[in-house]
């Protein structure tokens, strides 16, 4: 199976379900295309739900690491959800789970995109 992509929205949010693999064969150029039409239309908060996806190669993390550090620049946010199996394997190996925030639970995952309230103190 190829990869699948589904975008929903919750607040300012954009949270993409994938469901496959994403791998050199051409489904990384869909994330890719996906990501990167979010942000032309202003989308700087991406949630990428890999709980489904089955296999991620080097083309599909160096997609994801682009990303983040594109959104980071300007001010943006990446997250992952979830991710499992061989996938969380390979994140592991390329220790982007030490840079990249991921968490297992959606609510978890959402309410860390929420603005920091600040107080000055004197």
């Amino acid at each position: 199976m190829g990869l699948q992509i589904s975008i929903r929205q919750c607040g300012d949010v954009s949270i993409l379900d994938l469901l496959g693999r994403s791998t050199i064969e051409g489904e990384s150029q869909l994330l890719s295309r996906y990501l990167r039409e979010l942000t032309a239309t202003g989308k700087s908060k991406l949630l990428l739900n890999l709980m489904n996806l089955s296999q991620i190669d080097s083309s599909g993390v160096s997609i994801i690491v682009e990303m983040y550090v594109s959104l980071k620049r300007t001010g943006g946010e990446l997250k992952l959800l979830s991710p499992r199996g061989r996938v969380l394997d390979v994140l592991t190996v390329f220790r982007l789970l030490d840079v990249i925030p991921s968490f297992e639970d959606e609510t978890n995952a959402l309410a860390s995109f929420q603005p920091r309230t600040c107080s000055a103190t004197r």
